[in-house]
């Protein structure tokens, strides 16, 4: 831990806050999404038998590989226009002489402070994603910009980012960066809380039955659409979404 904080300090140091800010988000993204994507989606070749198992849709629902080129595509497109926004916003910032929306010091948050900031920013996405995620399914916008990411009724780990550049904004992106930034929390405690939304995304559009079931919920949101909204249940509980998909269980265990 002291090596860790004896290169942190050197590099708040050493190299201005807007680079710090930029690259440190882009390293968190790589390894926190992209990692986690690539072993979820090798276990259908390194693995065949044991993925068929632990899939959650069958097989027949699947996306093709063309499929996955395609969503490639679109994803490499979202990161790139989401790193050019927050690249033109620390240039702006760095221009007019504002300082970061989050705190760079050389000395990390303190654990309560930490704490309270990682758990502030999971509930307060949670509620941006919730009611962003549900207007979206309005249907005057429905068709307009959200039906793009529901064209995998099966998902998989790398479609957690397929979306319209509009949604991307929208929903990807504000919920995330804009929660830190409403009490400027440190930049570390920022990553920790980014490193999480981005393996749990990840997670839950993987189609897999791992980690208890952790998929289980977002995946009925794809094949039923109209369920499910948030990633932490709570909203969809209170607002009654998560009624049907209670319906479609018990229905199935009849069966």
């Amino acid at each position: 831990m002291s090596t860790f904080l004896g290169l942190w300090a050197t590099i708040v140091s050493t190299y201005p806050h807007p680079l710090i800010e930029f690259f440190g988000s882009l390293l968190v993204q790589v390894i926190f999404f992209w990692i986690p994507c690539m072993i979820y989606m090798t276990l259908d070749y390194i693995a065949p038998s044991f993925s068929h198992r632990h899939k959650i849709q069958p097989i027949p629902k699947q996306p093709t590989r063309n499929d996955i080129v395609q969503c490639l595509h679109v994803v490499l497109r979202n990161q790139a226009l989401a790193m050019a926004i927050h690249a033109s916003l620390l240039a702006l910032n760095y221009l007019s002489s504002k300082p970061s929306g989050y705190r760079i010091t050389a000395s990390p948050p303190k654990p309560l402070e930490f704490a309270r900031d990682f758990i502030l920013s999971i509930i307060i996405r949670e509620i941006l994603f919730y009611y962003v995620h549900r207007f979206f399914h309005h249907p005057t916008l429905y068709a307009r910009i959200h039906k793009q990411h529901h064209r995998f009724i099966a998902p998989v780990s790398l479609a957690a980012q397929y979306a319209s550049p509009v949604e991307h904004v929208f929903a990807n992106i504000i919920p995330i960066a804009l929660p830190g930034q409403l009490f400027r929390c440190h930049i570390l405690t920022y990553w920790a809380f980014v490193a999480f939304e981005l393996v749990e995304t990840s997670t839950v559009h993987s189609g897999y039955d791992f980690f208890a079931g952790a998929a289980r919920m977002h995946d009925k949101h794809h094949e039923l659409f109209m369920v499910n909204f948030g990633a932490l249940g709570f909203l969809d509980w209170i607002h009654g979404t998560n009624k049907l998909a209670q319906t479609r269980r018990s229905k199935v265990k009849d069966t």
